[in-house]
This record gives C-alpha cells, sequence and structure tokens, in this order.
C-alpha cells in the first residue's frame, strides 16, 4: 500500500544539475526516515543520502558537497538536489521509506551523466 514514486531524472552533461523528486503516499511521512539510494550497472546498492524525520542529514562521501537531500512533508516529497554532477554518478536513483512499521522503495529514476 506504500508507494514511493521517484521523478527527476534524465540524461546530463558532466558538471551539470539534475534535481529528482520521490512523492510518498501510504504512510505516515513526516514519521518516516527517508533515503536515496543508488545502483550503477554491475554495482550493489548504495546509500547516497539520508534525511531523517527530524530534518537531520548525511551523505556518502562521494556525494558531499554536491548533492543536497531535503524534505517538504506538507507535499509528502523528498528531493535530491545534484550539483557538479561526474560521469561516475551515472545509476538508478531510489528513494527508500522507512518508518517503525513500513520499508518501501521506488521504482527507480535513471540519471546518466555524459562525458
Amino acid at each position: 500500500q506504500v508507494q514511493l514514486v521517484e521523478s527527476g531524472g534524465g540524461l546530463v552533461q558532466a558538471g551539470g544539475s539534475l534535481r529528482l523528486s520521490c512523492a510518498a503516499s501510504g504512510i505516515i511521512f513526516s514519521i518516516a526516515d527517508m533515503h536515496w539510494y543508488r545502483q550503477a550497472p554491475g554495482k550493489q546498492r548504495e546509500l547516497v543520502a539520508i534525511i531523517t524525520s527530524g530534518g537531520r542529514t548525511n551523505y556518502a562521501d562521494p556525494v558531499k558537497g554536491r548533492f543536497t537531500i531535503s524534505r517538504d512533508n506538507a507535499k509528502n516529497t523528498i528531493y535530491l538536489q545534484m550539483n557538479s554532477l561526474k560521469p561516475e554518478d551515472t545509476a538508478v536513483y531510489y528513494c527508500n521509506a522507512v518508518s517503525r512499521s513500513d520499508v518501501a522503495w521506488g521504482q527507480g529514476t535513471q540519471v546518466t551523466v555524459s562525458s
């Protein structure tokens, strides 16, 4: 019943920017910790960024200083602002929600960064 729908992926040149969105339903969004993961071909899915229900954030080292995670509880949506994109950022990006009673994943959105 919980659904997460990502959007905003696409093709961008190195150095460019994209803003991903993840709209949540079927969950009490305001008390959920939210995450962005990514998975490149042949690689394991890796955690990119976290934003807790209280708004605290953390980032994986490769994206620190370039990516920003945020949330808008009124819209049940989280965002990932990605700046200074690099080819190694190319991956399918997934939204994840965790609460006391629910864990959910989105379908993913493709981000491709050309060199």
